[in-house]
């Protein structure tokens, strides 16, 4: 890194923070100070922010300093501030699901991605907004959230995408280095996708989902948020892994690689139809820019399909299915209703930013 202050800090990679912290340019607390305090402030204006976590993270930075101090930074994570999503149980702390009943609901414990991440020295600064349970409830409008439609940083006048909305903003507005967000069905891709960051939606039992809300037991997937495919790699090893309380977590260890080995990496790509895809020849322009930097990194990209049979029917009726199991017990019968059942009864009462409705995604603005 040339610079340590402005953009070039708050959008910086967590590689570069990471070079940054161990060459001593900066030290985790005043890294931490920064990044709360710009999260802090544009938090609100992106609906992004559920809960600021300054007394957490000024332990976990100074424990992090101490760390760097005696050599002992083992992980590129350490001293690097981040927010996780607010499905994430953190002991002490607020975890609201993005849900009107959940308000005061607070746990004496932390999720297992938590907790692994305070083990590598990665600083918690918040937990971000989301989609009310995660979408357990069905979304038709973006105001479908305890803290308000996720606004796109690239306009606010374009929905972040859900149910990641607030991990998505954050991190593309630069209030957080990276961002854990959770996906059961689009809710990692989706939103890094209006918001042009990058997002990787793990294998299943991959991580562990200990301490997560749940919402489709055989679909919930963690993940990481940030400004790069390295960046989210790192994050990945860190929180990967078997976990005892998450019988579905693999044994298989996940260890990154930055590069990849020469003509042994096999990629399969889906056909995809640039006449009905958005964007159409845009999209067929990056998408094939992408699949030739693929190619240089060493990688075997070979055309590929899948059998035909209904999968978005399979999959919408396992999801039904263990949503309403989940989530049984909120029903209308307790006095509850989610937000979006409420729109499509009386939409007049969820306005959004500007009373017209959010559109699903824009080009960028700034």
């Amino acid at each position: 890194m040339s610079a340590l202050h402005g953009d070039d800090l708050h959008f910086a990679t967590v590689v570069d923070l990471g070079r940054a912290l161990r060459a001593k340019k900066i030290t985790a607390v005043e890294l931490t100070r920064l990044f709360l305090n710009r999260l802090a402030a544009g938090g609100p204006r992106y609906n992004a922010l559920a809960e600021l976590t300054p007394e957490l993270a000024a332990r976990q930075a100074q424990r992090a300093d101490l760390m760097l101090r005696r050599g002992h930074a083992a992980s590129p994570l350490v001293g690097i501030p981040y927010g996780a999503k607010d499905l994430l149980a953190t002991k002490g702390i607020p975890t609201r699901w993005g849900a009107p009943p959940f308000r005061e609901q607070v746990f004496d414990y932390d999720a297992a991605v938590i907790t692994r991440l305070g083990a590598a020295g990665a600083v918690l600064i918040g937990k971000l907004a989301m989609v009310e349970l995660a979408g357990g409830g069905g979304y038709h409008y973006a105001s479908a959230s305890l803290h308000g439609p996720g606004l796109n940083p690239w306009n606010v006048h374009h929905w972040s995408g859900g149910s990641s909305s607030g991990s998505a903003s954050a991190v593309a507005a630069g209030l957080a280095p990276f961002a854990l967000g959770s996906e059961t069905w689009g809710s990692i891709m989706t939103p890094v996708s209006y918001c042009g960051i990058t997002g990787l939606r793990p294998t299943s039992g991959r991580v562990s989902r200990a301490g997560a809300m749940e919402l489709a037991w055989s679909m919930d997937k963690i993940g990481p948020l940030a400004h790069s495919a390295e960046d989210c790699g790192w994050v990945l090893q860190s929180i990967a892994g078997h976990d005892p309380n998450d019988a579905a977590t693999t044994r298989h260890k996940f260890v990154f690689q930055r590069r990849v080995r020469r003509h042994g990496f096999r990629l399969g790509v889906l056909p995809l139809d640039y006449g009905t895809a958005p964007g159409g020849a845009e999209t067929e322009e990056v998408f094939e820019e992408a699949l030739r930097v693929l190619r240089g990194a060493g990688m075997n990209v070979a055309a590929a399909g899948w059998p035909d049979y209904p999968y978005t029917d399979i999959a919408r009726k396992v999801l039904g299915g263990e949503v309403a199991a989940v989530h049984e017990s909120l029903s209308e019968a307790n006095g509850w209703m989610s937000w979006s059942t409420r729109a499509k009864r009386r939409p007049e009462r969820l306005p959004d930013a500007d009373g017209r409705g959010l559109r699903p995604c824009g080009r960028a603005a700034h």
